[in-house]
């Protein structure tokens, strides 16, 4: 096997104590299988070879305590770099490093790191100031660790914020649904009414109308039967026919009761009685009444003339 790919290698001839020291070898990556084999190597050296990258499994090396990555070809280290807690001891002299990940704020245990000779951010640079004797890479450690937890703290802050004003943002958009919605309701239930209101109305029309239709048709009615009745000779109630022939036939009994006495009194020998005789008088003084009368008649129609 190639010995740049790191394969081939017989890792465990190199262990020294905990130590392991695969430095000056020409690797251009990481044999992290075979690494993470070895967890007694607690302290390893890469330096002198040509990494440019390191693979996103070296960061379950979480064995490691002293790591020297100085003097390759690296130019960003793994977002999960973080995960290497035991980590006390960074070299990494001479790469190509301009950023370091967010999560190196995690590395809790480091005392002590080497940042020179690399095209850092100038932040950055300034941050980890110079690395010239064990003082100032145990400061550059303190340092750069505070400075990155600066820049994951505003990081989880503005993640924050974007997440409340997506909150905010969603609520709004939930809240405007409902609004939508309750107008649409209002809308369909006022719709409703004026619907039920329409043909309420429509309802109460076709009833007068039709009410008005029978009491015309009534009337008409009414008026057609007036004619037949007023073309009829008033009929005179029975009972006051029957009354009336009654008297007549009193009166003329009466007449005739009057007569025959009358006749008796003038022909007959009963004329010397004295019923009869003030009969006769009494006939005498109304013909003597009614000439009279006749005469008053005549002398009036003369004097009219």
């Amino acid at each position: 096997m190639s010995r740049g790919s790191g394969k081939g290698l017989s890792l465990k001839d190199k262990l020294d104590g905990n130590e392991l020291d695969l430095s000056l070898c020409d690797l251009n990556e990481v044999p992290v299988r075979e690494l993470a084999a070895l967890p007694k190597a607690t302290i390893l050296d890469l330096s002198c070879n040509n990494l440019i990258s390191l693979p996103s499994d070296f960061c379950s090396l979480m064995h490691l305590v002293k790591l020297d990555l100085s003097k390759n070809r690296l130019q960003q280290l793994p977002l999960d770099f973080g995960r290497l807690i035991n980590l006390q001891h960074l070299d990494l002299l001479n790469n190509r490093l301009v950023t370091l990940p967010v999560s190196f704020a995690q590395l809790k245990n480091l005392k002590w790191l080497d940042l020179k000779d690399n095209p850092l951010d100038p932040v950055l640079a300034k941050v980890a100031g110079d690395c010239l004797d064990e003082k100032q890479c145990k400061q550059a450690a303190v340092k750069v660790l505070q400075h990155m937890k600066a820049i994951q703290s505003e990081q989880d802050r503005q993640r924050q914020q974007k997440l409340q004003a997506e909150r905010e943002m969603e609520k709004k958009r939930e809240a405007e649904q409902r609004a939508k919605e309750a107008q649409e309701r209002e809308l369909r239930k006022r719709e409703k009414a004026e619907e039920k209101e329409r043909r309420r109305r429509e309802y109460d029309a076709q009833k007068a109308a039709k009410q008005e239709m029978e009491k015309k048709t009534k009337k008409e009615t009414v008026h057609t039967r007036k004619p037949a009745s007023s073309s009829r000779p008033p009929q005179r109630p029975r009972h006051k026919l029957s009354w009336s022939r009654s008297v007549l036939r009193v009166l003329l009994f009466v007449l005739f009761c009057i007569l025959c006495t009358l006749a008796a009194c003038k022909l007959t020998e009963l004329q010397h009685q004295p019923l009869c005789i003030s009969v006769n008088t009494l006939y005498e003084d109304v013909v003597a009444a009614l000439q009279n009368h006749k005469t008053l008649q005549n002398m009036l129609q003369h004097n009219s003339k």
